[in-house]
């Protein structure tokens, strides 16, 4: 009798032993048998253990369960970036590290297949956070095209529907891969930020009528970033810019938002005098005039020399706008205007309008001092030696200009080369009662500009 209940013992030990298979085996969630059983304990092992940040007790129940049952649940994926993530900055040794980094790539290929169904985390969400991983572990090291690649297809797959992230990421890698090669991939480039800016204005469209707030943020957010990549590209050439918006602007003519938005873009990267920018200005000043529309009218009247009408615009932009920058860029335009018609004083009480707005307009710094050299060269009618001083006071602001603004480096030092020979000489100061090298000197009339003689 005992030898047959041991006989019977074996023969079920036996039977349930071939009965155990695992998750990744069978294609199920956790096996069957004692598989099953084992998948289940150790799942209720790293599971605790790696949310508590206890990644060192937690691995070997975790890479057990995600080699014999990788379907049993989404905690191995989201517990397991973190655990490979300690290891990653465990690791001294750089072929080991790089190891672990395809192991990070392969945890989330995997993940879509055995939950890339799930209607929690979308793949576009997932693939999106396996490339900014991959980004953050490679660094400058990264091969954009990879990234590239895996976005681009996400794209492809969910259009407008893709994450705003993903497509924010998506231009980076393009980005990344157009200062690699400017040449052969600045026309995809364009191509790329055409669809993606299209994408996101799809998906703000939809929010705003939505009325959610979290969405608009996020993807005004990725609408930033994309166009301030692009303005920093060197793709953004105005003749590209008249292009690709002036379509746009049709299409939008009776849409003040749009047309807003075009507008800010083309300023951004001074195409503000470009046809497109214009036509812009024009459809958006009947619909409601605003700053940007009115500096579109006054540099439209400027360019046809219409001077009273592009004046008159340009002081109603002024008015109207409430941001900083762009005041300073129409004080400008009024001190260029003024120049222009020889207001010298104008031009002066313009530019420091400017700057007083935007201390580092180097342009403006330029313009005074140049109002400077056309205008006060006849202070003192009656000594020449004194006459002289002004070109200290020139000098001063194309020195400042370059100071403030290395833009404008080049030209401020173009001119300081033409007026700088003009100074009074060594002697001439010598000789002169009123004057002594390395004082103060103050310039009268509308100058009124204190100078050092040197």
């Amino acid at each position: 009798m005992k030898n047959f209940i041991f006989l019977l013992a074996a023969f079920m030990f036996i039977a349930i032993d071939a009965g155990a298979q695992k998750g990744i085996e069978t294609g199920t969630q956790y096996g069957s048998g004692q598989d099953s059983t084992r998948c289940i304990e150790n799942m209720n092992l790293f599971i605790p253990f790696g949310r508590s940040g206890n990644f060192q007790e937690a691995y070997p129940y975790w890479k057990a369960t995600y080699d014999e049952c990788p379907a049993s649940h989404i905690n191995i994926y989201i517990i397991g970036a973190n655990i490979i993530s300690w290891q990653i900055n465990q690791e001294t040794d750089p072929a080991k590290k790089e190891a672990l980094v395809n192991d990070m790539m392969k945890l989330y290929d995997d993940r879509i297949k055995y939950f890339g169904s799930d209607p929690r985390y979308r793949n576009d969400d997932v693939i999106f956070r396996k490339s900014q991983t991959y980004y953050r572990l490679k660094g400058e090291n990264s091969d954009h095209q990879l990234v590239y690649k895996w976005l681009g297809d996400v794209i492809e797959e969910f259009k407008e529907k893709t994450i705003p992230n993903a497509v924010m990421l998506y231009m980076v890698s393009s980005y990344n891969l157009l200062q690699k090669d400017m040449d052969n991939f600045k026309t995809q480039y364009v191509n790329d930020f055409l669809k993606c800016s299209a994408i996101l204005d799809q998906q703000y469209a939809a929010a705003e009528a939505a009325n959610n707030a979290k969405d608009l943020e996020d993807v005004l957010s990725c609408k930033k970033e994309i166009e301030t990549n692009f303005i920093a590209s060197g793709a953004a050439e105005c003749g590209l810019l008249q292009t690709i918006y002036a379509p746009k602007v049709e299409e939008n003519k009776s849409n003040l938002d749009a047309l807003k938005e075009i507008m800010k873009m083309l300023n951004r990267v001074g195409c503000n005098e470009s046809d497109v920018y214009i036509a812009a200005s024009e459809y958006a000043y009947i619909i409601e005039p605003t700053a940007e529309s009115a500096m579109g009218l006054g540099t439209k009247a400027y360019k046809n020399n219409d001077i009273a009408a592009a004046e008159k615009y340009l002081k109603e932009a002024v008015e109207m706008s409430e941001d900083s920058e762009t005041r300073a860029n129409l004080n400008l335009l009024l001190a260029v205007i003024a120049n222009d018609k020889g207001q010298h004083q104008t031009v002066k009480q313009l530019t420091q309008k400017c700057l007083a707005e935007n201390p580092n307009l180097g342009r403006a710094y330029l313009l005074w001092g140049s109002a400077y050299a056309s205008g006060g060269r006849n202070l003192f009618p009656d000594d020449p030696i004194l006459n002289k001083l002004i070109w200290y006071a020139v000098i001063d602001k194309f020195e400042k200009a370059r100071q403030v603004d290395p833009s404008v480096a080049a030209e401020a030092n173009r001119q300081i080369n033409i007026y700088n020979k003009y100074f009074p000489t060594k002697e001439e100061i010598f000789m002169h009662p009123s004057l002594k090298e390395g004082e103060t000197f103050t310039l009268p009339g509308w100058v009124n500009e204190v100078v050092r003689i040197r």
